[in-house]
């Protein structure tokens, strides 16, 4: 089979298993405390891959075949916390390259598991910040193709339509009491979402706002707010998925408005107490948007203003049942979230204080006029 004629079937195979998929649903998350404010979760656990990362995964295999970086005789090679990896190791398996996942040892026993499920083989790193350095030597050594993430997320994704997670937020709004958000806020592994929504807003010229939460252990939030993008952290985020020990390529701030700074505690606690309102578990970095959300959810009502809030379920609990909702292991690290979640019960709930002090980063802040 010629190299074109691969490329042609591997593309048509990804089109068809994309095809074959419906779209993701918009959850409303009651908050009692501000009934002027609307709250949405992209509900992106639904993905044939349980995460957000299936969109990267997806873009990140098609730029790499029509760029003639994959041929049937690739090996894939890609660093991630875990998602990442499952949803290529997933496309990988589609169209029949092997795939091998350079994850961190703290990764969850579930996601190792899910990617070994779909015929990944992990290989386990110390740190964090060894991935990148052990992606690249394995490519090279295996004559690999290192699929890098990190530096092509915000690339290889169509961020004007094609059904990226932006056009599909903003067309399921559209029958909502406030159909154009006040904001959108997400959180950055990779920076590619974050780019994606940014830039279709601005396309579309809504005066919706782009809000990043980012957890503890990571220089996103530091990048940002000093505008140093050399900064570099030893220690890595303990919630998966997000945050970062370096300033990613992929990390756009021009597409920002502002960043919050969310502590762990935070949370981990905001995930029990969306498990008592959805009735469904959700992972980590859900966490971080849903405090980041609720943060800017008491401004806006504080304001006197009304509208419309979203952010993102990443991806599902059941993939952290070993950690984030063991409380052995909470208390192994010292994670005390039983008045976290009472003090943020209130907030949500009953309109007290934020107990948290919230760092809050803004830089220009960006309004835009509907076409």
């Amino acid at each position: 089979m010629t190299q074109q004629k691969w490329v042609q079937q591997a593309v048509s195979s990804i089109e068809a298993d994309f095809n074959r998929s419906a779209d993701t649903h918009l959850i409303p998350v009651a908050l009692p405390a501000y009934p002027g404010i609307q709250l949405y979760l992209k509900d992106e656990s639904s993905h044939p891959t349980g995460s957000l990362k299936h969109r990267l995964a997806r873009s990140l295999f098609l730029y790499a075949l029509c760029n003639g970086w994959l041929n049937e005789h690739s090996t894939v090679i890609e660093a991630s916390s875990g998602s990442t990896a499952v949803s290529e190791a997933y496309f990988a398996r589609l169209i029949g390259l092997p795939f091998i996942a350079v994850i961190p040892k703290s990764t969850s026993v579930e996601k190792i598991a899910a990617i070994e499920f779909y015929g990944g083989h992990c290989h386990l790193v110390d740190k964090s910040h060894e991935i990148y350095g052990e992606s690249e030597r394995l490519a090279r050594e295996l004559g690999g193709h290192y699929m890098d993430q990190f530096t092509y997320a915000e690339r290889a994704t169509d961020w004007r339509s094609n059904n990226n997670i932006a056009e599909s937020i903003f067309n399921q709004m559209r029958q909502e009491k406030h159909p154009i958000p006040a904001w959108v806020v997400c959180s950055c592994g990779t920076g590619g979402t974050t780019a994606t929504i940014g830039r279709y807003i601005r396309y579309r010229g809504y005066e919706t706002r782009v809000c990043v939460a980012d957890p503890e252990n990571s220089v996103f939030y530091d990048a940002y707010t000093s505008g140093d993008s050399t900064l570099s952290h030893e220690q890595g985020s303990r919630i998966e998925g997000i945050g970062r020990p370096r300033v990613e390529k992929s990390f756009i701030p021009s597409v920002i408005d502002c960043m919050v700074k969310v502590p762990d505690v935070a949370s981990l606690a905001a995930l029990r107490y969306l498990h008592g309102s959805l009735g469904r578990r959700s992972g980590g970095s859900t966490g971080t948007n849903f405090i980041a959300a609720l943060h800017l959810a008491r401004q806006m009502h504080e304001a006197g203003q009304s509208g419309s809030i979203v952010t993102i379920l990443c991806d599902s609990g059941e993939r952290y049942m070993q950690t984030y909702y063991d409380d052995a292991w909470l208390t192994s690290r010292q994670l005390d979230i039983a008045p976290a979640l009472a003090a943020l019960t209130a907030c949500a709930d009953h309109g007290d204080d934020m107990p948290w002090d919230l760092a809050e980063g803004v830089r220009s802040t960006k309004v835009f006029t509907h076409n």
